[in-house]
């Protein structure tokens, strides 16, 4: 690995100790029990760790090629085979999900995937919304939450399977706002060798559907990496692999915004955070190695294949059906 790769590692995890150890010292009323003893007796306390970082690190590479944030994996799978108490499982998700961010986003710019001008607008009204999204999400019961992540997601992917040119879509004609915006671009499609122009339409209607989308994701606990790539994709015209890049860049902007209400409310464990973290940042970095070269119709069926399990299994577990 490159020795940058390395630093940038050991200084976010020195940046997200930091991050918990705050949210413990101010967090407020005591949170619950993050580990069920017979969980505990089990299992000797390092296997978790040790298990976490395995699962995460091939969550961190599936993300990257799907455009969403490790959260969206990491929270139904976490919480579903895993014995936290899911309120620490949304908090960690969180932090996993801008991880993966971190460590992928300036790859993706470099390579010209990410689009920095259509990140911006959309960054800055998802990461105000995420703040309130946060609090509604800590508010409600876990039943309720996991009911409504499961339909939101599986109406995704009905959406994304009934379109059937998404890695291209045809935009005749830019709108005006991305037009002052400045809002198109040009990415080498390497699997084919041709230079893609592309620009979007819709502008005001997407960004709109980003408030609902910033709502939900911190409610969730998810990050947004779920919504971001058919808003992206479908609504807007941008290509697919320039949603999947862009996506997985804005959830360093509005992850972060959500993910300091549940540090602020001590909902973040270092046990599952830490090993978590180290395993999504690495994944994410092969990941964005592996993006380059994977075909646009390969990367939809991946991110359709992703969503298809996030949001059947947190469906089956709020109905009771699977616990």
């Amino acid at each position: 690995m490159a020795r940058k790769h390395v630093k940038f590692i050991a200084l976010a995890v020195v940046f997200f100790a930091v991050l918990i150890t705050a949210g413990y010292v101010f967090a407020s009323g005591e949170p619950p029990a993050a580990v069920p003893a017979a969980a505990n007796s089990a299992m000797p306390w390092w296997a978790w760790p040790l298990i976490l970082f395995i699962v995460t690190f091939f969550m961190g590479i599936v993300a990257v090629l799907g455009g969403v944030g490790g959260g969206v994996l990491f929270v139904p799978i976490i919480g579903g085979f895993f014995p936290f108490h899911i309120d620490f499982v949304r908090g960690a998700g969180l932090l996993v999900a801008l991880a993966g961010a971190l460590a992928a986003g300036p790859g993706l710019l470099k390579k010209g995937m990410a689009d920095l001008r259509l990140a911006i607008p959309v960054a800055v009204i998802a990461s105000s919304c995420a703040i309130v999204g946060a609090m509604i999400g800590l508010a409600l019961p876990a039943k309720t939450v996991n009911i409504a992540l499961g339909g939101t997601i599986l109406g995704i992917v009905g959406i994304m399977l009934l379109a059937k040119k998404s890695e291209y879509p045809d935009v005749p004609k830019a709108d005006n706002l991305s037009t002052v915006l400045r809002i198109t671009g040009v990415y080498h499609e390497i699997s084919t060798g041709q230079d893609i122009n592309w620009k979007i339409h819709r502008t005001p209607q997407g960004l709109a559907t980003f408030i609902i989308i910033g709502i939900m994701a911190g409610m969730f606990g998810l990050g947004a990496g779920w919504a971001n790539v058919p808003v992206l994709n479908l609504m807007m015209g941008a290509p697919l692999k320039v949603s999947v890049a862009t996506s997985k860049f804005l959830l360093s902007i509005t992850d972060t915004s959500a993910a300091w209400i549940y540090v602020n409310n001590g909902a973040v464990l270092p046990m599952m955070v830490v090993p978590s973290i180290i395993g999504i940042m690495l994944g994410s970095i092969v990941g964005v190695r592996i993006l380059a070269k994977t075909k646009p119709a390969a990367v939809r069926y991946i991110v359709i294949a992703m969503l298809l399990f996030a949001g059947s299994r947190a469906m089956l577990k709020g109905l009771g059906i699977w616990n």
